[in-house]
């Protein structure tokens, strides 16, 4: 009777996980070592469920910030440089301090080689702080945006005929540098782009999917 109750028990946890599962007919610390492996199974598809709920729930925050900014990219750059001249690098749609409350965050690049991060409103493009910033890859940047014709305003205005952008970043590593952008169109879909530092064209990045290939492979 205890072996019949076993197998019904691990074949009930292959059903609901929607795998399979192998059940022996034992007895005594066969039984348990039986049901923790079906235990296993659970709570790993557990996981897998919270690890798909988890990105949904980080594309749904994007689309929503994307959705509430009423001032583009291309205007808070803008309005950055107004306050703090110099090079925009990056400029950012997120979280201020991990709160609830949204802003762009502008990377600029003065002319003395400091580095400030202006903090604009999204609602309106009001500056709400400055802050000072360490980086270490001055020489790096300047190299990249040598004989760049193109910056991160227009890169950004570029961008915008895809969707609303959330972010526009310079990618100064590698061989092909370009600009980065990422847009979110309604309905919470995202998508990467590069725009070509000398023309400004646009083409979508790929990068991401390929490593997600890697990884897949691995």
């Amino acid at each position: 009777m205890k072996r019949n109750i076993v197998i019904a028990a691990v074949t009930a946890a292959a059903l609901i996980g929607g795998g399979t599962a192998t059940a022996l007919a034992t007895t005594g610390d066969d039984q348990g070592s039986a049901r923790q492996a079906a235990d296993t199974r659970l709570s790993d598809d557990g996981r897998d469920d919270q690890d798909g709920a988890d990105a949904q729930d980080d594309r749904d925050d994007d689309a929503a910030r994307a959705a509430s900014a009423d001032v583009t990219a291309s205007e808070a750059i803008a309005s950055a440089l107004k306050h703090t001249p110099g090079t925009v690098v990056s400029a950012e749609l997120d979280d201020e301090d991990d709160s609830d409350k949204v802003t762009w965050k502008v990377d600029v690049l003065s002319g003395d080689n400091s580095w400030h991060g202006v903090r604009i409103d999204p609602s309106n493009g009001k500056i709400l702080g400055t802050e000072t910033d360490d980086e270490d890859d001055t020489a790096q940047v300047r190299a990249a945006l040598k004989g760049s014709s193109v910056t991160a305003e227009e890169a950004a205005r570029a961008a915008a005929g895809k969707g609303t952008v959330t972010s526009v970043d310079l990618d100064e590593d590698g061989k092909n540098k370009s600009w980065e952008a990422e847009t979110h169109k309604s309905g919470g879909a995202e998508q990467d782009w590069k725009i070509a530092l000398d023309t400004g064209k646009v083409t979508a990045d790929h990068s991401d999917d390929q490593d997600d290939d890697s990884d897949d492979q691995d």
